[in-house]
Order: structure tokens, then C-alpha cells, then sequence
């Protein structure tokens, strides 16, 4: 069985800002995450049906509005730099697609690198230098099911099933 998320996929016009703002990383240290495997996780679901979580989520989905979000400011986890998600609606809408089932609190974040938990002062600059990033605003008006696949390079991400919002 394939592992599956839902997700929020950020706009190309975003996805161009944001690798703008991190142009000059190659060779920092850090382990950049490529532009196609950026989104902003809603929940986790591990090794799952396709079918069964797609019928699932899509109930839990139906009727809800689609919601505003924008990036901003780096932070940090353990390992991971990431960018922070505003967005007043996001959090229920993760809960509707299960974060509350998992055991941390849900925490909306775009990872961009990763590095060794050991040497945090390798995200240190970018803290510093994205401290200023806000995207524009955007309407997201779907939702995707995700599929993560283990390959040599990196996990592969593919939507397997796309649930739209509704539009105010």
C-alpha cells in the first residue's frame, strides 16, 4: 500500500517566489527540497488504500470553503528548515482531513531543506535571510491526496486524488 497525505499544493507563481528568495543555497550544507515535492501537509495518513482514504476524505471534505493562505518567515524543526503558513482557515481544514489524529499538534509549515539535527547553525542563515519573506495570498480551492513513493533520489510525490473547496 502507497503512504498517503493530503496536502495543499502552492501555486507556480509562489513555488517562483520562493525559489527566488533561495537562489543563492546551492552548496550551503543544507539539503534543499525541489520546487515538485513543496507543499503544505494537511494530514498524514501512512500506508493506506488509495480508494478507502480518497472516499474517506472526500466526505470530510465536502461542503468546506476554500481558504486563504500566504508564506512567510523561515523557522526551524529539528533538521528541517521550513516556511510558515498564515491562514485562519487552515487549521480546520487540516482537522477535517485528520491532523488531529496524529500525536504532535499541527503545525502548517512548507519544508525547504533538511540538515544534520546535530549542526542547527547550518539554518541559521536562512532564518536570518527569509526572516522577511511573505508570499502573495492565494485562494487554495483544493485539496490532494498524496502519494509517497521511496526513490534513490528522495521520496517521489504524485497526486492521486484532487478534492476541490468551495469558492466564497
Amino acid at each position: 500500500m502507497p503512504v498517503l497525505f493530503s496536502a495543499l499544493l502552492p501555486p507556480d507563481d509562489v513555488a517562483e517566489a520562493i525559489t527566488a528568495a533561495i537562489s543563492a543555497a546551492l552548496g550551503d550544507g543544507l539539503r534543499w527540497e525541489p520546487p515538485e515535492r513543496w507543499h503544505i501537509t494537511l494530514a498524514y495518513y501512512g500506508p493506506d488504500d488509495v480508494e478507502t482514504r480518497a472516499a474517506w476524505l472526500g466526505a470530510r471534505l465536502a461542503g468546506r470553503p476554500a481558504v486563504d493562505v500566504r508564506l512567510e518567515k523561515a523557522a526551524t524543526f529539528p533538521g528541517v528548515l521550513w516556511l510558515t503558513v498564515a491562514g485562519s482557515e487552515l487549521e480546520p481544514l487540516a482537522h477535517a482531513a485528520g491532523a488531529g489524529a496524529e500525536p504532535r499538534p499541527y503545525r502548517a509549515h512548507l519544508t525547504l531543506a533538511r540538515f544534520p539535527r546535530e549542526e542547527p547553525g547550518l539554518a541559521a542563515r536562512w532564518t536570518q535571510q527569509l526572516a522577511g519573506f511573505t508570499s502573495r495570498r492565494w485562494q487554495a480551492a483544493e485539496v490532494a491526496l498524496m502519494t509517497s513513493e521511496r526513490d534513490p533520489g528522495g521520496p517521489r510525490y504524485r497526486v492521486a486524488r484532487a478534492f476541490e473547496l468551495d469558492h466564497a
